[in-house]
């Protein structure tokens, strides 16, 4: 089963074609360009040096978020688009998820972390074992202060971050004095093919849906709105 996957759910643009659990090809660029700009083209191109069109593609997998709202639309909508009329599953895959999934081969406390800005960071927690990854919690947004009074509850344990959040996050459990395993640069960003690893999982178990259907995540409203509330609200005091 061929799998087209796209995360462009934060500052790294990916895409990825997978066959089963086999990754035949695999995009990441991050140069600063939007991710309108690269995530068609990236796929084009991955398709063609595979000798496949999309006709060929079994089901489409996306980040559907947290993570940047503008990312999470497009990534959303791209595959909208590409799915419209031909009756194929679409897989909503959790931009956390995916990246505990970079991490899936190592055991401990995998933390994903996106930088939600204020201090805080979207977030999950999951255990990596040799049984796979268990999911400890839901997708939130939480500070980094009840971050780290969560994981105190884990010392003792290999505990591992992941995500554009890594560095805010890592400088605030040290602090705290909690010990952080180091994670290999090239597993800390979004990356596809995990997203479609996730999407292989997800689709045996019937949890995909159509185009019409998919739908991003939020967890909370986007930084304009919540501007616009704020000054609404001070208006009104």
């Amino acid at each position: 089963m061929k799998i087209l996957a796209f995360d462009g759910t934060a500052k790294v643009a990916s895409v990825a074609v997978c066959d089963g659990e086999r990754v035949l090809a695999a995009y990441s660029i991050d140069n600063g360009l939007t991710q309108s700009e690269l995530l068609l083209p990236m796929a084009e191109d991955a398709l063609k040096s595979l000798k496949l069109g999309f006709s060929d593609i079994d089901a489409y997998a996306t980040s559907v978020g947290p993570g940047s709202f503008t990312g999470v639309r497009i990534g959303v909508s791209l595959v909208k688009g590409l799915a419209f009329g031909r009756d194929i599953p679409c897989i909503e895959v959790s931009t956390l998820e995916a990246l505990a999934e970079n991490l899936s081969g190592l055991e401990g406390v995998i933390v994903p972390c996106m930088d939600a800005r204020r201090a805080q960071v979207y977030n999950a927690l999951f255990i990596s074992s040799d049984e796979g990854l268990e999911r400890i919690t839901e997708d939130r947004a939480i500070s980094l202060d009840a971050l780290v009074k969560e994981l105190k509850g884990y010392e003792g344990k290999k505990i591992y971050l992941v995500g554009d959040g890594y560095g805010v996050a890592r400088a605030a459990l040290i602090k705290a004095g909690l010990t952080i395993e180091h994670t290999p640069e090239i597993l800390i960003n979004e990356n596809a093919a995990s997203v479609a690893r996730v999407a292989q999982r997800k689709y045996e178990r019937g949890e995909y849906t159509t185009d019409n259907a998919l739908s991003p995540i939020y967890l909370r409203l986007p930084q304009a709105e919540r501007e616009r509330l704020e000054r609404e609200s001070k208006k009104n005091d």
